[in-house]
């Protein structure tokens, strides 16, 4: 098990300890509730995550940025992911048709200078996130961590009736974690507006919680099929941009 108050070293141009960038910020429950979909629920939380990374996937690193908004399944907490954008084409059409993870493209500028972290997600030309911040003080967590990520899978009839050939279901992807090692970030988050990431518009932000560099110990991650969703609630959400679950139409610009 990794030491918590030990910061991972690595050799130069390694990539598989790069730290998390985690930002949580509070948005407005009621902007949460109109992008879940009938089943999922709000929390008694209305924070927003946002994970910004850069891993090995595939054998070659993978830059990405994770949007969860919090969410609740059949009474269970846990974060609805509304876009996982990342650089690697390859991954993006087969998580999607496999599980429903929502991948997208999107161009990621992340690094560590010494004390200094800087982020950047772009989108079709249109940067919608960045955050700037220096290292504050180490900041523990107290013990190990479980996520529970909510994902849908669906697909829609051939020829573009109103109809599924395969109807929506909640993917449940559990993840646990032991501490790893984290360092709070003294920083600002900065939401930009976007019609193809509407992040600034749909789940505003009302505070700014926290943010920081996290080195996760990876201990599993389960991804199963959780159970069915109503087709015909569900149908004002199956028009989404991109690979996102931001509510669009024909996979373009947001609803009016």
């Amino acid at each position: 098990m990794s030491d918590p108050t030990q910061e991972p070293s690595t050799s130069p141009g390694e990539i598989s300890q790069w730290p998390m960038l985690k930002i949580v910020y509070r948005t407005d429950p009621d902007k949460i509730a109109a992008l879940l979909p009938p089943g999922i629920d709000t929390s008694d939380t209305s924070n927003v995550t946002l994970t910004i990374y850069n891993l090995p996937v595939n054998g070659e690193p993978e830059y990405g940025i994770l949007i969860t908004a919090d969410a609740s399944y059949q009474g269970t907490a846990g974060e609805y992911a509304l876009g996982y954008g990342i650089d690697q084409e390859s991954a993006i059409f087969i998580s999607q048709f496999t599980n429903g993870q929502p991948k997208f493209p999107c161009h990621t500028d992340y690094f560590r200078l010494q004390d200094k972290v800087s982020a950047r997600c772009a989108h079709q030309h249109y940067t919608f996130v960045t955050f700037e911040g220096k290292l504050g003080e180490e900041d523990p967590l107290p013990g190990g961590l479980e996520r529970n990520e909510w994902w849908v899978k669906v697909s829609r009839q051939v020829g573009g009736g109103k109809g599924y050939d395969f109807p929506p279901h909640v993917v449940h992807v559990q993840g646990k974690y032991g501490p790893g090692h984290r360092i709070a970030l003294d920083g600002k988050l900065t939401l930009h507006e976007s019609p193809w990431d509407p992040i600034a518009t749909q789940l505003p932000m009302l505070e700014q919680v926290s943010a920081h560099l996290w080195w996760p110990e990876y201990l599993s991650r389960e991804i199963t099929l959780a159970g069915a969703l109503d087709p015909e609630g569900f149908w004002p959400y199956v028009d989404v941009i991109s690979g996102s679950r931001w509510l669009g139409k024909n996979g373009g610009p947001i609803r009016a």
